[in-house]
């Protein structure tokens, strides 16, 4: 057991919340309830508390509590984010990730946006922002300083969860019967671009197999008002007894997306996004077809308030040729 007293505390609590209106149609088989409109609402408080340590060291505790959670099916309770933080200056950083918030986690898609994912809108699910996604609760990061190194600014971290795909225990108590994962994240900065690179992967012990393996890269490049990127991904699935592909063991999953966003003014923006996914073939489908997700965006922000739109547009969702889905959402957002 580790406890730390801090010698002053600071306290913050913000907030936001989202009335959202969303339309969708898809022409996908009579089995999947693809077409409807309605709308919902989104709340949220963020309650973060800072303190300093006698020996320099700095402590934050985060929580998120969605406070919309407790009225729909959303699994997670309304704790949807906590961690804590220990800053020790030069030495780095360590994080306690209870519910979400590892490094690993934060680069499954940083594809610039105005508004949402290009798979944030669509019936597809989609494995491009899945890296980090073992790893992200009932973990620990470790996160290097940056450094200049040949006019790069540099920094990396390494992420450890024993209980990998499972959220976190209570405090004192065990986790469940699941392997151990670790992801390890790098980042390089210089002049506008920014190049990253992503490895995670999961030992399956307690599973039955031998684990899956995400790896994930990106460059991003900003000028002005303009701001674009791509990202690359690979999910390479269980495989505990050579018939990888089968519903069983899962099947292996590429792709990759690109963005671009533009602030017209300061108060208006717009972007646009694409992404792209294929799976590997199995005994009983050999033939490859690709899901293609698509968003554009615009976002209007005056003081606290923004109104955003999007539309959204995936072709072959579910790898189902010849199928398309669409869907519309129109928000007004408030941040406190």
């Amino acid at each position: 057991m580790v406890a730390f007293s801090a010698n002053a505390v600071d306290v913050a609590v913000t907030g936001d919340a989202q009335a959202v209106y969303s339309t969708a149609q898809g022409n996908q088989s009579a089995t999947e309830a693809s077409n409807g409109r309605g709308i919902g609402v989104d709340t949220d408080l963020y309650f973060t508390a800072k303190g300093e340590l006698d020996n320099g060291w700095n402590i934050t505790v985060f929580t998120a509590m969605d406070t919309e959670q407790s009225n729909t099916a959303t699994s997670g309770g309304l704790n949807s984010s906590s961690q804590l933080t220990i800053g020790m200056g030069s030495m780095g950083t360590v994080q306690f990730n209870d519910v979400s918030g590892s490094a690993a986690n934060g680069i499954d898609d940083v594809l610039p946006k105005v508004y949402e994912e290009a798979w944030d809108g669509t019936s597809h699910t989609s494995q491009f922002h899945t890296f980090g996604s073992a790893t992200q609760s009932g973990s620990v990061d470790y996160r290097t300083p940056s450094v200049e190194m040949m006019g790069a600014t540099m920094s990396a971290t390494y992420t450890y969860d024993p209980n990998g795909g499972v959220g976190a225990p209570g405090a004192g108590s065990v986790g469940a019967d699941a392997g151990s994962g670790s992801a390890v994240t790098v980042k390089a900065s210089m002049e506008g671009f920014t190049l990253g690179l992503g490895h995670e992967e999961t030992d399956g012990a307690g599973n039955g197999d031998s684990g899956v393996k995400h790896a994930t890269g990106y460059v991003l490049y900003s000028y002005g008002p303009v701001s674009v990127g791509y990202q690359k991904f690979e999910v390479n699935a269980n495989n505990n007894d050579g018939t990888k592909g089968t519903a069983a063991v899962g099947q292996d999953t590429t792709g990759d997306g690109y963005a671009v966003s533009y602030a017209v003014n300061d108060a208006l923006s717009v972007s646009y996004s694409r992404i792209e996914e294929k799976r590997s073939f199995t005994a009983a489908d050999t033939t490859e077809v690709a899901t293609k997700m698509s968003a554009v965006q615009a976002a209007y922000t005056m003081g606290g308030m923004t109104l955003g739109a999007s539309l959204y547009s995936t072709d072959n969702p579910g790898y189902q040729d010849a199928t398309k889905y669409e869907e519309t959402e129109i928000s007004v957002s408030f941040a406190f």
